[in-house]
This record gives structure tokens, C-alpha cells and sequence, in this order.
């Protein structure tokens, strides 16, 4: 009876420390494929003021992983520019390579050309399986913003 007494505590502490001592069971999200559509944010301001001015349209954008390629559609009119091109994706970095940016523009970040924005160049990303938030800034006075979600 003795020994029970001095074993107890020991068995009691290896119980709570094993409970304690969890494995990463959380389930990992895959990289982001589909379709999707949503809204992008183009959020400027012009060099001297404090002024933030945001305009917003609905696009949407394919993802196909099998032959890493991308596409922009939906209301491409006015702010963003329907595009394609490849795309590839490292840790919580996605990066595009839009086809009609002109090489002289192919290493700048999210360029604006003819006054529309173009997915192109290095965006951080946060994908849960249905919504898909892609982000850049430039500088101190642009940034593009992606609120997607999954259709299919």
C-alpha cells in the first residue's frame, strides 16, 4: 500500500503531461485553386497629401495549380485590367507574371497601366479553402487589395 501511495502522484503527473503535450492536429489548408470572385481595392494617395482615396470593382480570378496559370475577368472596364499569365506560390507569398505587362514593366510590383491596375508581381496571402485576401503596397502611397471568395 505503501508503494501505491508514492506511485500515484507519479502516474497522476505523467497523465496531465501527456494532455498536455498535443501534436499539431489542425488540418493544412491547400494552396489556393479555383475559381473565385470578389471584390479588388485600389487604395492610393497622391504624393503630399494625407487624402486616402479607394476605388473598388467586382472581378473575378481562375486558378488552375496544373499549369500554374492565372486569369482576371469580371468588371475589367475601368480600375483593374483583365489580364493572364502564371503564377507560383512560396509560403504566404504568391506571385504573378501578367503576359500583357510590357517587358520594360515586368520586374515592377503591380503596376497601373493606362490607368488600370494589373495583378502582377509579389502579393502576401491568407487562404482558409473559401476566401482567398491577397495584398501588396507600394511605397508609402499605393496598395492593391484582393477580397476573394471561392465559387468553385
Amino acid at each position: 500500500m505503501k508503494r501505491l501511495r508514492y506511485l500515484i502522484p507519479v502516474l497522476l503527473g505523467v497523465a496531465l503531461t501527456s494532455s498536455c503535450l498535443k501534436g499539431n492536429d489542425q488540418p493544412v489548408t491547400p494552396n489556393p485553386e479555383g475559381a473565385f470572385s470578389g471584390e479588388f481595392r485600389l487604395i492610393s494617395r497622391k504624393p503630399g497629401q494625407t487624402k486616402i482615396d479607394t476605388a473598388k470593382c467586382n472581378i473575378s480570378l481562375s486558378l488552375t495549380q496544373a499549369t500554374a496559370s492565372y486569369s482576371v475577368g469580371g468588371d475589367t472596364s475601368k480600375i483593374h485590367a483583365a489580364s493572364k499569365g502564371l503564377y507560383g506560390i512560396n509560403g504566404q507569398g504568391i506571385g504573378f507574371a501578367d503576359k500583357s505587362v510590357p517587358a520594360t514593366l515586368a520586374t515592377t510590383n503591380a503596376p497601373i497601366i493606362n490607368g488600370k491596375a494589373h495583378l502582377h508581381g509579389t502579393y502576401l496571402f491568407v487562404y482558409n479553402g473559401s476566401v482567398l485576401q491577397m495584398k501588396t503596397i507600394i511605397g508609402d502611397s499605393l496598395a492593391f487589395e484582393y477580397d476573394l471568395k471561392k465559387i468553385n
